[in-house]
């Protein structure tokens, strides 16, 4: 009986092969909020245990103990690292999410954008969506802008997208979306804008090469100390992506790139991130925008 029973307990000490375990998700969530400023709290466990195993499968690792050794153990961290960020952030995007900022980047942003530079004969409007994901962000603005070109303002523009994952970036620059995903976006858009496949069947559609050409996505990691990108961009989408940082790392984020906007440059910021935008030389011009001095 006493063999028995010690038996039992060595089996329940040992640790479940379907289960990421306490150190192992500890090593993971600590690098990752080392390399990307992202946190892992232990409320995502289930999350990260879900995601890593198409990676598990990817690297024919049978078990979370074996695919940690591997990562951690055998020299591969480096190579590994793009493939784990990639499974392992969140990519929530739509087109025109928080539709009122499209609103002000249309009837107010722009419009004061080109006044301020008057004397140019055709300005040149440079604009970044900071955590672009998927492109639907950036393929949004681009829509707004082709929009006011295309009507009665005279001026270039340009849209950088940029992303941690470049699995998201490469989904960006293919601008191939399921019908559905495109919802969001009015009707009238919808037809000048995105292409229907050509297969029937795919249930897919390409944004135009019109608007494509007008595009750049480049992978980015905020938590760099210096970005490789302009400091004359007109306006910053920087939206839903801090919550997910550390205070203190939200604020540097923030301010890094807000030293890449022009002089009365914008910022947007996600709704539930206005206390970041209060802590900068900005004022705020509407709810979660604020325009630098």
């Amino acid at each position: 009986m006493a063999v028995a029973l010690l038996a039992d307990a060595r089996r329940e000490s040992l640790p479940d092969p379907d289960q990421l375990g306490d150190h192992d998700f500890v090593r993971i969530a600590n690098l990752v909020s080392r390399q990307t400023g992202i946190r892992l709290p232990p409320s995502k466990r289930t999350m990260i245990e879900t995601r890593l195993r198409k990676r598990m499968r990817a690297c024919a690792k049978p078990t979370f103990d074996a695919y940690c050794s591997y990562l951690f153990d055998t020299g591969v961290l480096e190579s590994e690292l793009t493939h784990l960020i990639d499974v392992v952030t969140t990519n929530k995007t739509d087109f025109f999410r928080e539709p009122e900022h499209f609103s002000f980047l249309a009837n107010r942003a722009v419009p004061d954008l080109l006044a301020r530079r008057h004397g140019e004969r055709t300005p040149h409007l440079k604009l970044w969506s900071a955590a672009s994901s998927n492109g639907a962000e950036a393929y949004t603005m681009a829509m707004v802008l082709a929009e006011l070109a295309s009507a009665k303002l005279r001026f270039l523009f340009s849209i950088l997208g940029t992303d941690v994952s470049t699995r998201m970036l490469a989904s960006a620059r293919r601008a191939v979306y399921p019908a559905g995903f495109v919802a969001p976006v009015p009707e009238p858009l919808r037809r000048r804008y995105f292409m229907r496949s050509r297969d029937p069947e795919a249930n897919e559609v390409r944004v135009v090469p019109e608007l494509r050409q007008h595009m750049q996505f480049s992978a980015i990691n905020l938590m760099a100390e210096t970005y490789r990108f302009d400091h004359d961009y007109d306006a910053i989408f920087l939206r839903n992506v801090l919550i997910y940082f550390e205070k203190d790392i939200q604020i540097e984020v923030t301010r890094r790139l807000v030293s890449h906007l022009r002089p009365n440059g914008y910022l947007f910021l996600g709704h539930s991130e206005t206390w970041v935008g209060n802590s900068l030389n900005a004022r705020q011009v509407a709810p979660s925008i604020y325009q630098v001095s």
